[in-house]
């Protein structure tokens, strides 16, 4: 494979787009951890993207493509559709370059990122409840005034922006052998994908990619399936940031080019690997943004060189985070909610208290109600959430309450 041979821009387009990026976008770190090294048996780094300006890679394509317009093009304005990161991507790119920029969100849209676009300068609508209502909207808005549409991720400038992504991972980790990067419609992993794949051909060297998608929102495996792109139905997903119901037709020939795998994770999956990277890496990343080592987590890797995931982003609105935490907790085996039907007597409660004590559950929460559907008159029904270390520990708990014959059913 050579730079020729691949659809989309050659290494001197994203060398050309580095040098325009680099005027707005930081170098992010790239970080280490021994926890996920010590799980995958191979030296893992963390690309933090979530820690780029306006809080993903998004500002690398948008910028790129608005810096390609003419003055004529500049003087009508654009418009663009998004749900958060591209939103604020554009806003920011059009603030720099004095360019007016009118941005298309859902009417649910998370507060902070509806905050953080309109204070880059964007005229914010609401519209829909959905990301397709948006860009319909966007669409049409367009076309009645003549401002040109910023696409989220089919296009060739923003293929080349997020490239430069590509870029700096081959100069931070040099021996790199695997390279795990989110997907929604294929913007960030087609440009990563094909810097990569170009360099390594240049290089006489081999270096895998594989993409990562949430289940609930992977267009690219039936895509890749059919050999062409095929629109999906989503179903709901924390990972919004990756929540795309058909990939993009430029994004797709390349994907379908140069990577190697494409796998899917679980929502359980990826709310373990926010709680990973909060506690190990003291990193706060979005959902979508934590697939890539939620990939780790789940055992769907296998690497035996220096692996570098992308957390594409660290736009979370904090009500949210709350939610996956939790969610994260009992899915690590750290939060568990029991029922128990107790006889309605005094000091039933006490001594599931007792034993939850003695093996150092610490209680969260407690329900006692005697008005539970199918309960006997001479009955309580007890809901108890407690902290527990692990699945270790979890499976503790719960057989020291069958032991005192207690009948506890587990959530």
């Amino acid at each position: 494979m050579t730079e020729t041979t691949l659809a989309g821009p050659s290494l001197a387009d994203f060398e050309a787009a580095r040098l325009v990026v680099s005027r707005v976008a930081d170098v992010t770190p790239m970080e280490s951890s021994r926890y996920l090294a010590d799980l995958l048996g191979a030296p893992v780094h963390l690309k933090c993207e979530n820690l780029q300006r306006t809080g993903s890679y998004k500002i690398r394509g948008a910028y790129n493509r608005l810096s390609k317009l003419t003055a004529e093009e500049r003087s009508h304005g654009v418009v663009a559709a998004s749900a958060g990161n591209h939103a604020q991507g554009v806003a920011f790119a059009a603030r720099e370059l004095g360019i007016k920029a009118t941005i298309f969100m859902p009417v649910g849209v998370a507060l902070p990122k509806l905050q953080a676009t309109r204070a880059y300068g964007a005229d914010v609508i609401l519209r829909g409840h959905t990301v397709a209502e948006p860009l319909l909207a966007a669409a049409e808005y367009a076309q009645e005034t003549g401002a040109i549409l910023i696409p989220p991720f089919d296009h060739v400038d923003v293929v080349a922006g997020q490239g430069t992504l590509g870029l700096e991972i081959l100069e931070q980790v040099p021996d790199l052998e695997t390279v795990i990067v989110p997907i929604g419609g294929g913007g960030l992993l087609s440009g990563v994908a094909s810097v990569l794949k170009q360099a390594a051909a240049r290089d006489g060297r081999r270096i895998r990619v594989i993409g990562v998608q949430a289940e609930n929102a992977a267009a690219y495996p039936p895509s890749l399936a059919a050999g062409e792109p095929v629109v999906i139905s989503l179903l709901p997903t924390i990972s919004d940031g990756i929540a795309v119901a058909k990939p993009g037709l430029l994004n797709f020939e390349i994907i379908r080019d140069t990577v190697d795998e494409v796998v899917t994770v679980s929502e359980d999956d990826t709310a373990r690997a926010l709680l990973v990277l909060l506690e190990r890496a003291k990193l706060v990343v979005e959902p979508a943004g934590a697939v890539a080592v939620a990939a780790i987590l789940a055992g769907k890797i296998i690497a035996t060189g220096p692996t570098v995931a992308i957390l594409s982003g660290g736009n979370i609105d904090p009500l949210l985070m709350q939610r996956v935490i939790s969610h994260g907790l009992a899915a690590s085996g750290r939060y568990l909610t029991l029922r128990i039907m107790l006889p309605d007597r005094p000091g039933q409660l006490a001594r599931v208290s007792q034993l939850l004590a003695e093996v150092h559950a610490n209680v969260i929460e407690v329900l006692h109600t005697r008005h539970g559907v199918g309960l006997q008159l001479s009955e309580v029904e007890l809901d108890v959430s407690v902290e527990t270390r692990g699945p270790e520990h979890r499976e503790q708990v719960v057989a020291a309450l069958r032991d005192a014959g207690f009948a506890p059913n587990v959530d």
